[in-house]
C-alpha cells in the first residue's frame, strides 16, 4: 500500500452548496476517485492531521471517536456531518509500538476525537465509513527531520494493506489565496523535491523553508509536515504526481509514495 499526501480542502467545503463549493469541487473529485488509485481497499486507515499538535506524538485510541467541528461561520448543516468509521485501539497500539522501537516518544488518547482534517476528507474518499481509522497528531515545533523520521518508523505498516495519509495542503497561506504564481514556484519545487529516492526527499524537504515562494505558500507549516510523515513512510521509489488542480488561481496537489 502506498502512503499519500491529500489536500482535505476548506472546511466542510465539499459539502457546501455555494461559491465556496464550486472552487473546491475539482479537489472533491480528486477525493472522490482517490480509492481507484490503491491496489486494494486498506485494511485500515492511518491519518496524520494537519488541525492537531501535542507535546508528543498523540494517535486517536477510541473505538467510536467523536467528531470535532473544528471550523467557523459554516452553515448551519456543516455541524451536523457525521462520519461512523471505527477506530482501531488495535492499530493506535501497533503505531506506538513502532514509534516507541525508533525511540520516538507517543501518547494513545482514548478520549481525542477527529478534527475535520480527519472526518472531511475520508467522509468523500470512503463515504461508506467502513475502514477503521486512526488520526495522529503532529509534534509541537514542527521539525522536518523529526516527521520524516515518524513516517520512516511507520513504513511496516504499508506490507500490512494500512494505508498512511498526511492530511494538509500543499498551499496553505489563507491571506494570499489568490497568489497563483507563488503557489505554482512552491509547486514545481516541490516535483523536484519529491522526484528522488527517500535520502534526496529528506534532505530535501528539511530544506522547505528556503525554497522558491516557501514561506510565502506556508507563513506557518502545519498544512505541510503531514507530507513529512507521507514521505518518510515511503521507499526509495520516486514520489508520484496523483493531481494537481486548482483552488481558484491556486496550485494545490496531492501525491504517493510508495
Amino acid at each position: 500500500m502506498p502512503a499519500a499526501y491529500i489536500p482535505h480542502g476548506g472546511g466542510p467545503a465539499f459539502f457546501m452548496h455555494d461559491g465556496m463549493a464550486d472552487m473546491f469541487r475539482p479537489m472533491g473529485e480528486f477525493l472522490a476517485r482517490f480509492s481507484a488509485l490503491l491496489p486494494a481497499k486498506p485494511s485500515a486507515i492511518l491519518i496524520v492531521t494537519a488541525h492537531w499538535e501535542e507535546s508528543a506524538v498523540t494517535v486517536t485510541g477510541g473505538t467510536n471517536p467523536a467528531l470535532v467541528y473544528d471550523y467557523y461561520g459554516f452553515p448551519k448543516e456543516t455541524y451536523s456531518l457525521t462520519y461512523p468509521a471505527p477506530g482501531s485501539p488495535e492499530l493506535a497500539a501497533k503505531v506506538a509500538a513502532l514509534l516507541q522501537q525508533a525511540q520516538i516518544a507517543v501518547e494513545v488518547d482514548p478520549a481525542h476525537g477527529w478534527d475535520h482534517g480527519v472526518f472531511i476528507p475520508l467522509k468523500v474518499m470512503y463515504p461508506q465509513a467502513d475502514i477503521p481509522v486512526v488520526a495522529m497528531s503532529l509534534k509541537a515545533g514542527l521539525d522536518p527531520e523529526f516527521h520524516v523520521a515518524v513516517g520512516e518508523s511507520l513504513r511496516p505498516l504499508r506490507d500490512e494493506g494500512m494505508l498512511i495519509v498526511g492530511s494538509g495542503m500543499s498551499y496553505h497561506n489563507l491571506r494570499q489565496l489568490g497568489n497563483g504564481p507563488a503557489a505554482a514556484q512552491f509547486d514545481h519545487w516541490l516535483d523536484d523535491a519529491l522526484h528522488g529516492d527517500a535520502a534526496h526527499r529528506k534532505t530535501q524537504l528539511a530544506l522547505w523553508s528556503t525554497a522558491p515562494a516557501g514561506r510565502l505558500s506556508h507563513p506557518r507549516e502545519e498544512h505541510l509536515l503531514p507530507l513529512m510523515v507521507a514521505s518518510g513512510a515511503g521507499s526509495d521509489a520516486p514520489g508520484r504526481k496523483l493531481w494537481r488542480g486548482l483552488v481558484g488561481p491556486t496550485a494545490v496537489a496531492a501525491w504517493a509514495f510508495d
